[in-house]
């Protein structure tokens, strides 16, 4: 049975793909969701600290910090909501990810039967 270039590619992919072990921290899919899940929890907390800050400024001589802590607030906000969609990402990638690989190992094990 003759192979073609595009299942000896495919096969070369698929046996990189589960062999691979990242060099840093943040080369694989799950620890890039790992930190962001960390960076959002970070978010939120700063965001208390602010909310709480901006409560405490109530005198008007503090007026020019509470308008600037209403920015760092707002700022905190966008950062949440990119990191929570980053985060929504991520999973959808691993999914996809570990849904092609199996899809590519179910394909090996019946070529192998019919082989």
């Amino acid at each position: 049975m003759l192979v073609s270039d595009a299942e000896t590619s495919q096969t070369a992919l698929y046996r990189a793909a589960m062999t691979y072990r990242p060099e840093t921290p943040f080369d694989s899919i799950e620890s890039a969701l790992e930190y962001m899940s960390y960076l959002l929890e970070a978010t939120q907390e700063a965001q208390k600290q602010v909310d709480s800050e901006i409560e405490h400024s109530a005198d008007h001589h503090l007026a020019r910090r509470k308008q600037a802590m209403e920015l760092v607030s707002y700022k905190l906000t966008t950062l949440a909501s990119h990191v929570s969609r980053s985060r929504h990402l991520l999973r959808d990638l691993r999914t996809l990810r570990r849904l092609l690989l199996e899809e590519r190992g179910d394909s090996k094990r019946t070529e192998s039967q019919t082989g």
